[in-house]
């Protein structure tokens, strides 16, 4: 291993460190204060370095590509935890519970994702799943006093486990059948039972860490019973990391060149983006309502992924990027008007959140927005990129099904908004929404609702930086 190489694996290496650090720092004292500290100190230190990396050929090392696309998405994945951090903060103050232990958590569930995003072997694929997967099982039952917490957190465990048995199934056929785990081997194309099978096993390990229909039925359970700021963790960061890994390995692969598997996208993205949808319709759990919409949107992102190529690429790219922090500032406002006893996720809790907090309610209505793909914000320059990815593709009937869901979708959001902006029941006595923001939870929501409006009103930095990292991987 070069220097070069070495100064490129440094934001790997630093959260490593930093979780040794934190097990040291707790083994000695415990303080809640030190260890945010020395979480955010270790990230912070993780993002500069990669400033300093000089990214290299995807050869660079057996088991991680060190391209300009593994530095994006390992850039985006650890601003994303800093920013659950910052929301955690306050969140746990609450519970009188220990709270050490979850940066702990959170930074190896992080480290995972920085694996997966790197990952062009079957071996590193593997390890980077495990290490999020086994980190998200205490996560999210980590409330312990709460039934739901505990039953969402076995849910997980039960079926993570599961996914990752048809994983290692479908890796071993592709392996029998092209005698290499790299992904650069995976070229040639695969025999009809075997090679074709092994990845279909594979795709249902994806679809499980995805939540793409059929195989979503953890998401509304998970999403409920798990603390507001793992659930953003969950919704973002976990799966952002799979879709990346999704789009690399497709792309080594030859999606266009295999007509079953064209097939197979397209009719998970149709039954996502119509499932997701119309079971958010039913939802009065606004956090149930939020894991179905997350539903539909992997959807969204699968129709730019069937257009395949530097633009399909792109678009994906920048769709995480405003999903990420759309749904981090939704899940955010969650957060911080949740308390140690319930989180503040029914409707009714939302009822008359203008009067309360106005600039909560202001914040949470853009988030909502941006989800539905409204002009002036991210979301809706996103849709649009996915629009063009498809149109270039001619994948007319995903464009059809993809409008239409979409319209369905802001009936769901509308109900959300109009919650807020209505009077309280006049006998309603909850003081949901009335304790005190806390500063770093306040700071963070304040950044997402600039970045949602700088990316909905000025994308073209951004996306300029995002063409130059995904030219590695289209």
């Amino acid at each position: 291993m070069n220097a070069a190489v070495f100064v490129s694996l440094g934001p790997l290496v630093v959260i490593a460190v930093t979780v040794v650090v934190l097990l040291i720092a707790i083994a000695i004292h415990r303080s809640h204060r030190l260890t945010v500290v020395l979480t955010l100190a270790g990230l912070t230190i993780a993002i500069l370095l990669l400033r300093t990396a000089t990214p290299t050929s995807p050869g660079g090392t057996a088991l991680l590509a060190l391209d300009g696309y593994a530095r994006f998405y390992t850039g985006l994945i650890l601003a994303a935890t800093a920013a659950v951090t910052l929301l955690s903060v306050g969140y746990l103050e609450q519970i009188a519970d220990q709270r050490d232990e979850y940066y702990v958590l959170l930074l190896l569930a992080a480290l995972g994702s920085l694996v997966l995003v790197s990952a062009t072997h079957f071996a590193s694929f593997f390890l980077g799943l495990e290490l999020l997967s086994v980190s998200l099982y205490a996560l999210i039952a980590y409330s312990r006093t709460g039934e739901q917490s505990i039953e969402a957190g076995i849910k997980y465990l039960v079926l993570a486990a599961t996914s990752a048995a048809f994983l290692l199934f479908g890796m071993a056929l592709v392996y029998a059948e092209l005698g290499t785990l790299a992904f650069a081997g995976l070229g040639a194309p695969p025999a009809p039972l075997i090679g074709l099978a092994g990845i279909g096993l594979i795709i249902v390990g994806f679809g499980f860490k995805l939540a793409l229909v059929p195989f979503h039925l953890w998401t509304p359970d998970v999403y409920q019973g798990a603390p507001a700021p793992v659930t953003a963790f969950v919704a973002t960061v976990s799966k952002g990391a799979m879709f990346a890994l999704l789009v690399r390995y497709f792309s080594v692969v030859g999606l266009r060149s295999h007509h079953a598997l064209v097939i197979v996208f397209t009719l998970l993205a149709i039954a996502s983006m119509i499932g997701g949808n119309l079971l958010a319709l039913l939802q009065s759990n606004v956090k149930r309502l939020l894991a179905y919409s997350s539903i539909a949107h992997l959807g969204y992102l699968l129709v730019a992924f069937l257009a395949s190529g530097a633009l399909a690429a792109t678009a994906v790219t920048f769709y995480l990027v405003a999903y990420f922090v759309t749904t981090l500032g939704a899940f955010g406002v969650i957060t911080v008007l949740s308390t140690g006893e319930r989180e503040a996720e029914n409707l009714d809790d939302y009822r008359g959140l203008l009067v309360r907090r106005p600039w909560l309610a202001a914040l949470f209505t853009a988030m909502l927005l941006s989800l539905a793909g409204i002009p002036l914000t991210a979301g809706f320059v996103g849709k649009f990129y996915l629009t063009v990815a498809a149109g270039g593709a001619a994948l007319w009937p995903l464009l059809v099904v993809m409008m239409v869901a979409s319209g369905v979708g802001i009936f769901y959001y509308l109900r959300v908004i109009v919650a807020m902006f209505t009077a309280p029941y006049p006998d309603a006595t909850d003081d949901v929404g009335t304790a005190a923001v806390p500063l770093a939870a306040g700071v963070t929501l304040a950044a997402l609702t600039v970045l949602l409006v700088w990316f909905g009103l000025y994308p073209g930095p951004l996306i300029a930086l995002i063409r130059s990292a995904v030219a590695a991987a289209a």
